[in-house]
């Protein structure tokens, strides 16, 4: 079932709600939830097309209007079509490259797949995905110089954060091309006043100046009343940007990241960060995540809120029967019974190790299980192997193994489409996955 199906209305309204998770960075206007407790208001957030998917950081924007819509009001998932083909500068160190036409059409329709699982496209308040090309596209640039750019002042432009550190830099600098954006996303603002009769802007705190832009435009030409509220970007305790890992970025589509890779990246939350993304990323209630951290504090070897937080996103972004098997994996690996799973569980637990290859040749007479994980991550010398193995510390698919084991080809589990994998333990956390080619 998807998630966005069954979201109910909230008591909270949307800025107390918001407040309590830790969530809320800025509003333009002390008077926000005043206008959102008056009437059913129409509220939007961007999301810029640079890929065919979105990242757990782009998952702020969505759960903001989700929580909007649990406030009772209509959310707008605005796909930048026109503005993706410009590029926002906004934390942007250096200017980027330009996507085709045929590219940014491609990953804007790509990326309506996800917003169902967290946004209800039905019902009286459902929600809405429009694409900014459709009037960006047919407005002439004439016309938005005339009508648009005359009510802005370059003065206050350059002196906006996303410009100034960008002109501060030699090198980098800021194109002509960059340095407008913030027109048109406070266009997009005024067209949505106009077609939607929104008034209300969601994004990043680092969105705050374009909002701000938005707003003065609608005041300007419709003499019209607008607000804005940002979140806090989204960082781990010890201030890395969220969902970076040594292996990339932590993507909200399965063909990107595999559920059981998403469902590791929350189980290895920090005790630090445990709580915080309970309020962040899940819509779990207060009390709930209130006795997740007491049970996090008396007794955080049992790690329930971790477990918690994978299930939750889990089974919000990939569904039911993905969360299972992800389960189902996640504790295959931990007791060692990983004979018991499927080639694309094999597969999944394969592209989320450190890993080497090996020929099947190799493995014709067989390897002995101390040259064999020489210079693996599970021991870096042949001393080290010889030890752990000693010791009983070294696991083969699972199965403790002694000195006098050999290493053969036909102990290659199956891992689909990857071909043969030999799954590698030592001790309780350091693994290695071994492919067998051909």
């Amino acid at each position: 079932m998807q998630y966005g199906s069954h979201a109910s209305i909230s008591d909270a309204s949307f800025v107390d709600e918001l407040s309590w998770r830790g969530l809320l960075h800025q509003t333009t206007s002390p008077e926000l939830a005043a206008h959102l407790s008056s009437g059913v208001r129409a509220g939007y957030a961007g999301f810029d097309p640079t890929s065919d998917s979105l990242t757990i950081g782009n998952f702020m924007g969505i759960k903001m209007l989700a929580h909007l819509q649990r406030a009772g009001h209509r959310p707008i998932v605005v796909s930048g079509g026109g503005t993706g083909l410009i590029g926002d500068p906004s934390g942007k160190s250096a200017e980027r490259t330009l996507l085709t036409r045929e590219h940014v059409e491609h990953n804007a329709k790509s990326q309506q797949r996800i917003f169902s699982r967290f946004l209800d496209f039905s019902g009286p308040r459902a929600a809405k995905i429009v694409n900014n090309v459709d009037w960006l596209s047919s407005m002439s640039y004439l016309d938005m110089l005339r009508d648009i750019g005359k009510h802005f002042s370059v003065n206050q432009m350059i002196a906006r954060d996303s410009v100034a550190s960008r002109l501060e830099g030699r090198e980098q600098g800021i194109s002509y091309t960059e340095f407008s954006y913030m027109i048109l996303q406070a266009y997009d603002f005024l067209h949505l006043y106009r077609a939607e009769q929104c008034t209300v802007q969601l994004g990043g705190s680092d969105q705050f100046g374009n909002i701000v832009s938005g707003i003065d435009l609608i005041r300007r030409l419709e003499q019209g009343e607008s607000f804005g509220a940002t979140c806090h970007l989204v960082t781990t305790s010890d201030g890395q940007k969220i969902g970076k890992t040594e292996k990339g970025a932590i993507w909200l589509t399965a063909d990107k990241t595999s559920p059981y890779r998403f469902y590791q990246y929350w189980l290895n939350t920090t005790d630090a960060d445990a709580v915080k993304f309970l309020k962040w990323f899940t819509f779990l209630d207060a009390d709930t995540i209130q006795a997740l951290a007491q049970s996090l504090a008396h007794d955080p070897a049992k790690r329930e809120a971790q477990k918690m937080l994978a299930a939750e996103m889990t089974r919000m972004t990939h569904g039911d029967t993905e969360l299972t098997r992800a389960i189902a994996t996640s504790g295959a690996v931990f007791s060692g019974d990983v004979k018991s799973l499927d080639a694309a569980q094999i597969a999944e637990i394969a592209a989320d190790l450190p890993s080497s290859s090996v020929a099947a040749s190799a493995l014709s007479e067989g390897v002995g299980i101390v040259d064999f994980i020489t210079g693996t991550t599970c021991a870096a010398s042949k001393r080290e192997a010889r030890e752990f193995v000693q010791n009983g510390a070294v696991s083969v698919n699972g199965e403790k193994v002694g000195a006098d084991f050999v290493v053969r080809a036909e102990h290659a589990l199956s891992g689909g489409a990857m071909g043969g994998v030999i799954l590698l333990r030592r001790g309780k956390k350091a693994y290695h996955a071994v492919r067998v080619a051909q």
